[in-house]
């Protein structure tokens, strides 16, 4: 048997390599190899290959995986376990997976903190080195992994990481049952917020989104949707929420739609902020200070993967929502990266090794 694989290595903006390397193997008694199984090209994947380093280390290594570009990318993964260190109870080789990729303070298979998605030290498998979910193998801490139900396809188990975002978007939001709610941006985050808004019983929901292809995926997960570009969108969301919405969700990292998803609340209304931005932005705070608003923002997810998996028991964060191309590890540069920036019509595209 080879010792090597094959695996997408970030070196630079816009320099992504399918090279050989050697397979990894376990250093540790609560660590876990995963042969992967799909792998989803996520939207901070993207502003890592447009106009990285973002998370990427590259001058000092990252402090938890002691690792620096050149880095193995691909953080939205499942697989099956192939290997187990010696202390790990959770799993075993055979079972399998989806990967919760954070990088935090960890000992014995366990995060140290709450919220462990807050540390100073903030990483992620597939970002800040230490291996990712774009090669044939790649090793993971034991608190890493969740097993993934018989009923859910691996490229399901790849989606629970977008999907914890949306849900962790929501929870964090103070919305209740019967509240509505507007999206700005229907890409794949934008997406399973609304379904995760759906769920946590939101009356309304709006999504604003530039593209044809993406408003008909939102309206058909049950959004009403508005096209920026034709329709004054601030003035649509308040005669579709009559009188301006109770959250609003900024999810595109533009800084005029920043503004926009502001000022689509009513008086008291609240924004959260979703996106990563690869630029600052400027807003009024009287537009906040005026009407008593509120904002946030929020970062990955926390203790939220059990409760993705089952909502996707029940039929919600559906892969033929979501799941536009699969392609081959081997075309991930042409087919896959370079297609979702020039073509918007895409939603997510599965890799598979």
């Amino acid at each position: 048997m080879t010792n090597t694989m094959k695996a997408a290595i970030w070196y630079k903006a816009r320099d992504l390599r399918v090279e050989a390397v050697e397979i990894p193997t376990l250093k540790d008694p609560h660590q876990v190899k995963v042969k992967v199984a799909a792998c989803g090209i996520c939207g901070s994947d993207l502003h890592e290959y447009s106009a990285g380093p973002i998370f990427i280390p590259v001058e000092e290594p990252h402090p938890l995986s002691q690792q620096r570009a050149p880095i193995i990318m691909g953080h939205e993964f499942a697989g099956e376990v192939v290997e187990v260190g010696e202390r790990v109870t959770r799993v075993k080789p055979g079972d399998r997976v989806a990967i919760e990729p954070i990088l935090s303070p960890n000992k014995d298979g366990q995060y140290l903190m709450e919220r462990y998605n807050l540390t100073p030290l903030l990483g992620f498998h597939g970002l800040s080195g230490g291996g990712g979910g774009f090669a044939e193998y790649t090793v993971v801490g034991e608190h890493m992994v969740h097993p993934l139900p018989d009923s859910l396809s691996y490229e399901q188990g790849a989606l629970v990481e977008p999907a914890a975002v949306g849900l962790h978007a929501v929870r964090q939001s103070s919305l209740k049952a019967g509240d509505n709610a507007v999206v700005f941006g229907a890409g794949p985050i934008g997406l399973v917020i609304i379904e995760a808004l759906k769920a946590a019983g939101a009356s309304r929901i709006v999504a604003v989104e530039p593209s044809a292809a993406r408003r008909h995926k939102a309206a058909d997960l049950g959004a009403w949707v508005v096209d920026p570009r034709e329709q004054d969108a601030v003035e649509q969301v308040h005669a579709l929420t009559h009188g301006g919405a109770d959250f609003a969700f900024e999810v595109t990292g533009i800084p005029a739609v920043l503004n926009q998803a502001i000022n689509a609340t009513h008086a008291g209304g609240e924004t959260v902020i979703v996106s990563i931005w690869e630029t600052e932005a400027a807003f009024q705070p009287n537009d906040l200070v005026i009407k008593e608003r509120t904002m946030k923002g929020i970062i990955a997810y926390r203790h939220i993967y059990p409760a993705v998996i089952a909502l996707m028991e029940q039929g919600y964060f559906r892969a033929e929502d979501l799941v536009t191309a699969r392609i081959a590890l081997k075309d991930i540069v042409d087919r896959g990266f370079e297609v979702l920036l020039n073509d918007k019509s895409h939603i997510k595209i599965m890799v598979e090794p």
